[in-house]
């Protein structure tokens, strides 16, 4: 650009009679200048190309040559005398080994992303799995155990038939795990067998093919994949099984405080029921007397009715006193009976929201 800014300033001084002429030829020197511009910019992009190619190439074959930019700047200066161009093949070769690299580079990292596409599908198919295992518990606890084995009375679930239904799911449990241990078991002693033997013919001196290599390496590391598999799965399953217990051990403090709450309100009912048998004699008994009382009224009215003589008014008087206090004995007696027969219903009441007949 000050190239063509300077071009520009000689042409204004040394031709200015001649406006006219130059003007028509000024766009075509101008076109041909900014043609060399463009040339010369995509030169200079080719060689940034060229360098960075350069430099990875130094990166990976020789990283110690690189120094810092200003080591470099200062050897540049003292060595630049000393400096030679890189001929078409060794431009080449290196071109051609950055590309090997590269393609490397694409086909390990293409089989590191489908070892971990395989990885990422295993984990869902796991999870997948797994989500429809505690559908499935889920489902069986709430038709066993939160519908199923409801109190149809107090509308509280069972203890026990909870607590079974928790003990057979541990023992499944336990069984699965087992299993689980014994097939790591099985495939730790194949992959044992399989190193005694690589090792028994390597120490005979047998050579193998490298297909039967590869293929023990596959077998190999499909090996160490089931046994990792199974040593999660041990895992997962041992997490399981210690919240189960610990659920297990939560049911069995309930399951005490309400066999507590039980044996009280089996001795609470005992109580009740001694209560309301010595109520129901107190009525029996007030019930006598006041039949009792009853008969003597009738008798006195009776014996009354049939005496053609006038009693004396001392007789009259002792009879009324004698009425009045029967009177009164047997509204004392109506109260208690009414108070003894609120007590049973109430009693009573109480012995039906226990849950006892």
């Amino acid at each position: 650009r000050p190239r063509l800014l300077l071009g520009s300033a000689r042409l204004s001084c040394l031709l200015r009679p001649a406006q006219v002429t130059m003007a028509d030829e000024l766009p075509s020197e101008q076109d041909l200048q900014e043609q060399e511009l463009e040339e010369l910019l995509r030169f200079n992009e080719t060689l940034m190309r060229e360098n960075e190619l350069f430099e990875s190439h130094l990166q990976r074959s020789a990283p110690q040559l690189l120094l810092d930019d200003e080591d470099k700047s200062k050897k540049m200066k003292q060595k630049r005398s000393q400096l030679t161009n890189l001929t078409a093949e060794q431009k080449y070769d290196i071109a051609v080994q950055e590309m090997e690299e590269v393609r490397e580079e694409i086909a390990s990292t293409k089989q590191s992303s489908e070892q971990l596409l395989d990885t990422l599908r295993a984990r869902m198919e796991e999870c997948d799995v797994r989500i429809a295992e505690i559908k499935k518990d889920a489902y069986e606890f709430k038709r066993d155990i939160v519908t199923g084995a409801e109190n149809f009375r107090t509308g509280k679930t069972i203890a026990e038939k909870a607590i079974r239904y928790m003990e057979e799911k541990l023992r499944a449990k336990g069984a699965v795990s087992e299993k689980l241990r014994l097939k790591n078991a099985t495939l730790k002693s194949q992959y044992q067998k399989i190193e005694g033997q690589l090792q028994q013919k390597e120490d005979m001196g047998e050579v193998l093919h490298v297909i039967d290599f590869d293929q023990l390496k596959i077998e190999n590391q499909q090996y160490l994949e089931k046994i990792e598999d199974r040593n999660n799965e041990l895992l997962r399953l041992k997490l399981t099984t210690g919240n189960t217990v610990q659920v297990l051990n939560t049911l069995k403090h309930k399951l005490n405080n309400l066999t507590a709450d039980s044996e009280w309100l089996k001795r609470e009912t005992t109580t009740r029921k001694e209560s309301l048998a010595k109520i129901s004699e107190e009525i029996t008994r007030v019930e006598q007397e006041k039949e009792q009382a009853a008969r003597l009224d009738r008798k006195l009215r009776r014996e009354e009715n049939t005496e053609s003589n006038m009693p004396q008014v001392l007789d009259y008087v002792q009879q009324k006193a004698e009425a009045y206090e029967l009177e009164r004995n047997l509204n004392a007696w109506n109260r208690k009976v009414d108070i003894a027969e609120m007590e049973l219903r109430r009693y009573a009441s109480m012995a039906r929201k226990a849950g006892l007949t």
